[in-house]
């Protein structure tokens, strides 16, 4: 059956963010929900570690405006293989929108193509991936 959804145009960087995915279900079947974001994110070290994944956590970005660098930055709690961001929440709500909107800014500032969001908030790990 040939599926032209799944296209590398349509999915780039697909084996990257599959590992990364695959480190969330990992760490969601073992912690579960309601911990706090940073749990989740040592898990996700530790995981990155082991496993030799190419990882910078928190990693800081300028802001651009006009012909200026704003004072002020953001930090990506991951970025993978230099080319995607991975934002971790634990929102017992879904993922937002203020969620996305992040990501997508974030994906504009860092130059990277994808973003993840996965939300360990709800008993089933939600996973939003930011196309840009």
């Amino acid at each position: 059956m040939n599926n032209n959804n799944f296209t590398p145009e349509a999915y780039p960087l697909q084996w990257e963010t599959d590992i990364i995915i695959k480190y969330g279900l990992e760490v969601h079947k073992i912690l579960g929900a309601g911990f706090l974001e940073i749990v989740y994110k040592d898990a996700f070290e530790y995981e990155f570690r082991k496993n030799r994944i190419l990882y910078e956590r928190e990693r800081q970005y300028q802001i651009q405006y006009k012909d200026i660098i704003l004072p002020h930055f953001f930090r990506a709690d991951f970025v993978l293989f230099n080319s995607v961001i991975l934002e971790i929440k634990a929102r017992e709500g879904s993922i937002a929108d203020e969620d996305l909107a992040q990501t997508i800014n974030y994906l504009k500032c860092s130059g990277c193509k994808i973003g993840l969001i996965l939300n360990f908030g709800k008993m089933r790990l939600q996973i939003r991936r930011v196309i840009f």
